[in-house]
């Protein structure tokens, strides 16, 4: 019997840096085939053209599968057998595949999945990667202190102290067979201290947690860990262990798609100011640069983005700008658009 497909799922919360932790895999590939499954939640393709349009000759359509109708941890009887069939089912598979979950996903259904009778003999789970914003974490913005709400609950059984974002965190963490501390560059002060506290209480035993900035680790770091997570589930114990799955209509999307933008800057600018008044999680998209010749990408966690120059317009294509919203439920979509300064465009 030949070996096992090794697999490894990066998972990790909005923003954190999987797409970058991909992108510099695929750039140290050098002729190992890896496949990639990419999915994310709204409803533009953003992180596949973003790995697309990384300028890299190894990263074409044929290696990536995108998943946009939900969380992977939803959709595994429809969307992501299938998928994974059709990548080890070829007559030259795939050596490493690579699955990148939605920020808003919880990985351990989805390493469930590989105990299927049709996954089990052919792909182990490699390892869990776990991409956590170090700064994001240190503010405390997207971790609460489980034992807090369990002793508010304690105390007054009515209140709904009820977290998703904490316990997505938390699940996060526990599946994890690495945890990556993105954006250590950004960190100041006692930072790092404050995030280790965090961590360290949800991590497993064993787990290490290392330090990144950009994204960039050598791929002999991610990559052939061994766990076999689908054999140790029980030791993965999750927040959302005794349902059958998780809802995610605590959260919400929509694009905002528009034409031409003159300077970006003043753009970032109130990009940030409208995350911070209307407690939007992420931001993401392209834009149309007035004078440029390259598609601009834009990246936003909280009050902070990054932009840079991805590739060029294509013969044919029609330059234009759109980006993704997405934050909890309730999220005003005339206000947000309108401070923005786009108009909102009918679905």
């Amino acid at each position: 019997m030949s070996a096992k497909i090794p697999a490894t799922i990066i998972t990790g919360f909005l923003g954190a840096g999987k797409t970058s932790l991909i992108r510099h895999l695929i750039e140290q590939a050098k002729g190992k085939r890896l496949a990639f499954i990419i999915n994310e939640f709204g409803d533009l393709g953003i992180d596949r053209g973003i790995i697309q349009g990384c300028g890299i000759s190894d990263c074409d359509d044929d290696s990536i599968r995108e998943l946009a109708n939900g969380c992977l941890c939803c959709t595994v009887a429809d969307d992501f057998l299938p998928t994974m069939e059709s990548l080890i089912d070829r007559p030259n598979p795939p050596d490493h595949i690579i699955i990148e979950t939605s920020g808003l996903a919880l990985p351990k259904p989805l390493v469930t999945a590989f105990n299927w009778p049709t996954m089990k003999a052919r792909v182990t789970v490699d390892g869990v990667i776990t991409v956590i914003d170090g700064p994001a974490v240190a503010d405390g913005r997207f971790a609460d202190d489980p034992a807090e709400v369990a002793r508010q609950r304690a105390a007054d059984p009515s209140l709904d102290h009820e977290n998703p974002l904490a316990e997505v965190f938390v699940d996060q963490l526990v599946c994890a067979d690495l945890v990556v501390i993105n954006k250590t560059d950004l960190l100041t002060g006692d930072a790092a201290s404050r995030i280790s506290d965090t961590l360290l209480s949800h991590m497993r035993p064993g787990v290490k947690a290392i330090s990144a900035s950009h994204g960039k680790l050598p791929i002999a770091v991610m990559l052939g860990l061994g766990a076999a997570a689908e054999d140790d589930l029980a030791q993965r114990a999750s927040v959302h262990d005794a349902e059958d799955e998780h809802d995610h209509d605590d959260f919400e999307s929509f694009v905002l798609p528009f034409g031409w933008v003159g300077d970006p800057d003043p753009l970032l600018a109130r990009l940030s100011m409208v995350a911070d008044v209307h407690d939007i999680l992420r931001i993401k998209g392209f834009l149309a640069i007035k004078g440029a010749e390259r598609r601009c990408v834009v990246q936003g966690v909280g009050g902070r983005f990054d932009r840079y120059f991805d590739r060029a317009w294509e013969k044919g294509e029609t330059p234009s700008s759109a980006l993704v919203i997405i934050g909890k439920k309730g999220l005003d979509r005339a206000a947000i658009s309108a401070e923005i300064g786009v108009e909102l465009v009918a679905a």
